[in-house]
């Protein structure tokens, strides 16, 4: 990962430099917010997918740092309403902005990240990007949504969970990787390969998130093991055992996941059967077909060192973590 955040270091540090400069507001308070999210870190992957895509198409020009900057002011927006919508306490490892400075400002604060990051784009100009951006942002809410109306829903299929990865997750990282090739003239068939490069490596990121809520080490993903559970998530690892465990142990799950709290006696039993029944195992082999899908695409390239380094980004999803 370093040596692939290497070929690009000069053009992320323009882009944090960009975050810091457009973060300043007249209201302190959404200056005080913002900062503490750009200090909680975060590896600017989505940032990487769009400046990789663009010099890969060639492009020369300064329009993608503004750009990579607006994809993660989204992403950021996106990451404050979640934790509003989840009552998260952590994120990154430090406290959450909700817990900091209560629910009302995260949620404006995301707002005006939402609204700062349209700025920047029409500042550039595109059309065409703003266009691919605002499908992207749909999509996000629709997922966020979606993700909501199937809370405890213990009958959600895999098909429904995909769905809602591409919409919530995938989608962002899409659009990011489409607007690489936008931006560097990209032939129809290389936009459409990147943008098809980004999906299926949105989704197997997804997924990889998933598997380390149940199998990760709390001090490595800045939360709790089990997070998903208690917000009554249902991902692709518990899909994958309630397809496969008895009546009883279906019962058993259940009862954990509707419980008003979820203790820790009631999240070893479901973590027990998601071994027991290779819920872990199945939704990383998934998450590796998706990546394999995304690097087949890229051979459409001819070789690079940006291709290279995409070739690698999609490798580390699979490892980061785990």
């Amino acid at each position: 990962m370093e040596e692939v955040l290497a070929i690009i270091r000069e053009d992320l540090q323009r882009v944090e430099e960009e975050f810091r400069r457009r973060l300043k507001s007249r209201v302190p308070l959404i200056t005080q917010i913002a900062e503490h999210l750009v200090k909680s870190g975060g590896k600017r992957l989505r940032p990487a997918f769009l400046i990789l895509s663009a010099k890969l198409c060639g492009y020369d020009g300064d329009a993608h740092i503004p750009l990579a900057g607006a994809i993660e002011f989204i992403h950021t927006a996106t990451l404050l309403h979640d934790d509003v919508i989840d009552n998260a306490e952590v994120r990154r490892g430090n406290p959450s902005a909700n817990t900091l400075w209560g629910n009302e400002a995260s949620v404006l604060v995301g707002d005006f990240l939402f609204s700062r990051s349209f700025s920047m784009m029409v500042e550039v100009g595109d059309m065409r990007v703003l266009e691919i951006v605002a499908q992207a942002t749909t999509h996000l809410a629709e997922g966020e949504t979606l993700e909501l109306v199937k809370t405890a829903d213990l009958e959600t299929t895999e098909e429904e969970n995909l769905e809602l990865i591409v919409q919530k997750t995938a989608s962002l990282i899409s659009a990011a990787t489409r607007v690489g090739a936008v931006l560097g003239g990209a032939p129809p068939e290389q936009e459409e390969a990147l943008a098809e490069y980004g999906l299926q490596v949105g989704i197997a990121f997804q997924l990889v998130d998933d598997c380390l809520d149940y199998a990760g080490q709390a001090e490595a993903l800045g939360k709790g093991v089990g997070v998903d559970l208690r917000e009554g998530k249902v991902t692709l690892p518990l899909i994958h055992t309630l397809k496969n465990c008895t009546q009883e142990e279906r019962r058993r799950i259940r009862d954990v996941v509707l419980a008003e709290e979820l203790d820790q006696r009631g999240l070893g039993q479901v973590l027990d059967l998601v071994q027991k029944y290779g819920g872990i195992s199945y939704t990383m082999g998934r998450a590796r077909e998706y990546v394999e899908r995304g690097k087949e695409v890229l051979s459409l390239f001819p070789p690079s060192t940006e291709r290279e380094a995409l070739l690698s980004l999609a490798d580390y999803v699979l490892k980061r973590r785990y």
